[in-house]
């Protein structure tokens, strides 16, 4: 039997959108989603977004990428209602990003936003999160910055000894502390692979702290009750405000919105240093860079505290000033560990004098240089990575192993004579 008629074909569903302000401004985009999904994606610009995800053909659509750049900060809340609105219908958003600020990608991502790439997209990237996302399961349902119930069990080991408190403060801005800080306590909670110390890393820096953009981690309230109301605070409320990156490292957050600095007395932080160093090994702490009451509480209880620097005269200037201050009050300044960050090679003899001739006109000792890791350090902190899952042969990232491995080694050194 035959028929006139033509044969009938469904078109393939609409799996992915882009929304963007000019698709022809990310051209790699268009590339890559051509690979993943073919012929079933599409393009929207913003105001088209959210009336098309009402529409029958958005039933099978998994994720929108939203792909913005420094020209459409000013519309924050267009992408937010963007964002809100895939989901309410379960519709995962990529973010692709290019010269965006740090504090617009936070916002967007607080907002629901679920995964960040930044543009030109990593080769492969879009593929992997679209992968990653399939796994994840559809009976999901994406829920952000909801507290968790987390997974901490704080180290039980005895109440009598207290762990080590290691600090790390900037002398400037972006001389590395939390990159040094994050990166530290990542190495030295993988130092063994059968007998690894426990570690917390605590964010200290509560108006502007990055630890939680590093990691990829949600800033939740449960880090500003048990910050600000430290008299109640007991091994179960502090276990309840960490969380845990990639099952090794436990970590405090800054609090999710801008306190005043003296909101936290040094009681507070004496009792925060207290009950982390009780349930573990190491307490690394990413300090402000201000100083403030409690910073000699800190100063005070930290086996070390690095204050890294660059070679140029602001770190030089503030150097100078904060040994002064300390030396005023009375403070252990001999404590300090000055970090040269984006330090001179082996071979840059000019660089290695100028060094030395800073070290001595400030009267300090630079005990640890820190070589220039190039974008792979910024990338590594966009992606929300330690070096040592981002880029493990990054000369930056196997200093900072070293580090760990020393002080590792000393303080193993020290339980043996004991």
């Amino acid at each position: 039997m035959t028929s006139s008629e033509p044969i009938q074909s469904e078109p393939s569903p609409i799996l992915a959108c882009t929304i963007c302000r000019d698709v022809q401004n990310f051209e790699l985009l268009i590339v890559d989603m051509e690979e993943a999904l073919g012929e079933q994606w599409g393009d929207l610009g913003f105001e088209d977004a959210i009336p098309f995800m009402s529409q029958p053909e958005a039933a099978h659509l998994n994720f929108i990428a939203l792909a913005i750049d420094d020209l459409d900060e000013e519309n924050l809340s267009q992408l937010t209602d963007i964002i809100s609105e895939a989901r309410n219908r379960n519709i995962q958003t990529i973010l692709i990003a290019e010269d965006v600020t740090p504090a617009s990608l936070h916002h967007l991502l607080r907002q629901g936003a679920n995964e960040f790439i930044p543009y030109p997209l990593p080769p492969g990237e879009l593929q992997s999160v679209i992968e990653k996302s399939d796994n994840a399961g559809s009976d999901e349902e994406i829920v952000p910055d909801q507290p968790q119930q987390p997974a901490v069990a704080l180290n039980s080991r005895s109440e009598s000894r207290e762990g080590v408190l290691i600090a790390a403060q900037g002398l400037a801005g972006g001389t590395g502390a939390t990159t040094l800080a994050v990166n530290l306590g990542w190495e030295l909670a993988n130092i063994s692979k059968k007998n690894s110390p426990s570690v917390c890393l605590l964010d200290l820096d509560l108006q502007f702290g990055s630890v939680s953009t590093f990691l990829d981690l949600p800033r939740q309230d449960a880090a500003f009750e048990v910050i600000t109301d430290t008299e109640s605070m007991d091994s179960e409320s502090f276990g309840q405000a960490l969380q845990t990156y990639e099952d090794k490292l436990h970590v405090l957050t800054s609090p999710p919105d801008i306190i005043p600095m003296d909101l936290v007395s040094p009681e507070d932080i004496e009792r925060i240093l207290d009950v982390a160093r009780r349930h573990y090994d190491y307490v690394i702490v990413d300090m402000p860079s201000v100083l403030v009451q409690w910073s000699e509480v800190v100063l005070n209880t930290a086996h070390v505290y690095f204050a890294t620097m660059e070679i140029d005269m602001r770190s030089a200037q503030n150097a100078m000033r904060l040994k002064r201050a300390l030396q005023a009050e009375d403070l252990p300044f001999e404590k300090l560990r000055y970090v040269m960050n984006r330090a001179p090679k082996f071979t840059d003899l000019s660089g290695k004098s100028r060094v030395k001739r800073l070290a001595e006109s400030l009267g300090i000792s630079i005990d640890l240089h820190l070589p220039d890791g190039g974008k792979q350090v910024a990338a590594s902190g966009d992606h929300g990575q330690p070096l040592g899952l981002s880029a493990a042969k990054n000369p930056l990232r196997k200093e900072i192993a070293k580090l760990a491995t020393s002080l590792f080694e000393i303080e193993h050194a020290d339980d043996k004579a004991a």
